[in-house]
């Protein structure tokens, strides 16, 4: 009998030990996503685990009002800059940061805290913020089955970054002032021995765009167009010169340009021209 139940043991020990060793692979409830966006010179990337609603009540139930959250599912939300950005008017220093929120009926706590390799919120550490502020908490029309992190707006330098479930919305701005590293990057080449066109095009573009020096603008595009005679780069100085004036030099880059957009078939450029060579007629 004790033979019997020694042998009965050591199955059961080896089926057991069999058991947890093994590794089964399954799609996970709460998928891992990404989403990325330039801002400026630099990049925004939230990392995030999107759980499911599933017919369950989420804000105020499942996910406690006016509780630290891990803003999705399983490892903290990864926040991470590339580069030192304002977020929601505040400079934070490049780096990884973990996303928490306190949800709330009518506004949410945003907090970043330089905790961002935790396994949820349980962990969470008030002394570890780095910024924390509230935004008002909006109802969606249409309920969002899953967890969402998006940027819904953008220009150049900006984005608003959107936190979407259930009925419910938050949202802050990102922003990356890029304009004084592009003056020095622009200062530095202008000084340089070697210009390139590529430098001049970049330059006037970027004094055309900023409404900066449109004559100093003209002056660069005039020298881009001397060793780069490309459609984009008459279309550059017809825009400079129809702005400070110069109505006959920008008709001149249009003779000149149009035919080369239109052989290049790109119909963009074609309408860019005809419609620089409408504002033009009579001036």
């Amino acid at each position: 009998m004790n033979k019997l139940l020694f042998y009965f043991s050591n199955a059961c020990f080896f089926f057991f030990s069999q058991l947890a060793g093994a590794q089964i692979s399954v799609p996970a409830a709460s998928p891992s996503a990404s989403v990325t966006q330039a801002v400026g010179l630099g990049e925004v990337r939230i990392e995030y685990g999107r759980p499911a609603l599933k017919g369950r009540k989420m804000f105020g139930h499942q996910v406690p009002y006016n509780a630290v959250w891990r803003t999705g599912a399983n490892k903290t939300t990864q926040f991470i800059l590339s580069k030192p950005m304002e977020i929601n008017g505040r400079l934070l220093p490049a780096g990884s940061y973990g996303l928490f929120t306190i949800p709330a009926p009518d506004e949410w706590t945003i907090i970043l805290s330089k905790d961002a390799k935790a396994w949820g919120a349980y962990t969470y550490n008030p002394d570890n913020d780095v910024l924390r502020f509230k935004v008002k908490a909006s109802k969606l029309a249409t309920p969002e089955e899953f967890f969402t992190i998006a940027f819904d707006a953008f220009s150049p330098t900006h984005a608003t970054l959107a936190i979407r479930w259930e009925n419910t919305q938050v949202s802050f701005d990102v922003r990356q002032d890029a304009d004084k590293e592009v003056m020095d990057e622009i200062n530095r080449s202008m000084a340089a021995a070697d210009i390139n066109s590529a430098t001049y095009i970049q330059a006037a573009g970027y004094y055309l765009d900023t409404g900066r020096d449109l004559s100093k603008a003209y002056e660069w595009a005039s020298k881009a167009l001397e060793t780069n005679k490309a459609f984009w780069v008459y279309y550059l100085r017809a825009r400079i010169a129809a702005k400070i004036g110069k109505c006959d030099v920008a008709l001149k880059d249009t003779e000149a340009g149009l035919p080369l957009a239109k052989t290049a078939n790109d119909p963009a450029y074609v309408l860019y021209f005809e419609q620089l060579k409408k504002d033009c007629a009579g001036k």
